[in-house]
C-alpha cells in the first residue's frame, strides 16, 4: 500500500497519566500500516517520553501551532490537521478535556481540532481519570453528549490506579482501542479480518 493511500489517524492525548501507554499505541497502529500524528495538551506532556516514539512521529503542541502562525496567510494547524486525517482518536481524555469539549470550550490545539473536526469522520474517545471523577454525576451526561453526536467511547475499566484507589477510570487497553480504530477507519475493508469488520 502507497503511502498516500493509507489511513491516517490523529491521535489526541491530554493531562492523564495514561498517557504513558501513547509509544504502544503508536507503534501497534504502525504496525497495522497506518499513518500516525500526534497531538498533545501541554499537561500531556509531563507524561510523554518523546524518545521513546518511532522515529518520525510528528507530536504537535500549541507551541508549534502558535510557531507556524504570523500572519493572515499562513498554516493554521488545527484546521489543516482536522483535514489531514481520516480519524480522530482521543486517547486518553481526561476529565478537564472531557468537559471542554462537552461544552465547546477550544483553547489549546487539541480542543480546536475537536470542535472543528468533520462529523463525518469518524471520532473515538477513551476516558481516564480517578474513579473519583468518573463517578461524579457531571461525568455521565458530557460522555453521552459525545455519544450523541456519533463521536464513539471504548469504555474506560476497572483496575488499581496510578494513585493506588481501585476502581473505575483506567483507560481501556491498548489492544481494545487499536480495535475499534481498525473497525471505524476501515469500515468496509474485504482484507480486515472479520472480527475488525463492523
Amino acid at each position: 500500500m502507497s503511502s498516500t493511500s493509507r489511513k491516517k489517524i490523529l491521535i489526541g492525548c491530554t493531562g492523564s497519566v495514561a498517557t504513558i501507554k501513547l509509544p504502544q499505541l503508536v507503534e501497534k497502529l504502525w504496525q497495522n500500516n497506518l499513518d500516525v500524528r500526534v497531538v498533545v495538551t501541554e499537561k500531556a506532556k509531563h507524561f510523554l517520553k518523546e524518545a521513546e516514539l518511532p522515529p518520525g512521529i510528528q507530536v504537535l503542541s500549541d507551541t508549534v501551532e502558535w510557531a507556524a502562525w504570523q500572519d493572515r496567510g499562513d498554516p493554521v494547524l488545527h484546521i489543516d490537521l482536522v483535514k489531514w486525517a481520516d480519524l480522530f482518536l482521543i486517547a486518553p481524555l481526561d476529565a478537564n478535556t472531557l468537559g471542554k469539549i462537552a461544552s465547546g470550550i477550544c483553547d489549546n490545539i487539541l480542543t480546536c481540532v475537536a470542535r472543528a473536526w468533520d462529523p463525518l469522520k469518524p471520532l473515538i474517545f477513551c476516558p481516564a481519570m480517578n474513579t473519583k471523577m468518573w463517578e461524579h454525576p457531571v461525568t455521565a451526561p458530557q460522555i453521552a453528549l459525545l455519544k450523541s453526536w456519533g463521536y464513539k467511547e471504548v469504555t474506560c475499566i476497572s483496575k488499581t490506579l496510578m494513585c493506588g484507589d481501585v476502581g473505575m477510570g483506567g483507560m481501556a487497553e491498548v489492544d481494545n482501542i487499536v480495535q475499534t480504530t481498525l473497525r471505524l477507519v476501515n469500515p468496509w475493508d474485504p482484507y480486515s479480518p472479520p472480527d475488525l469488520r463492523l
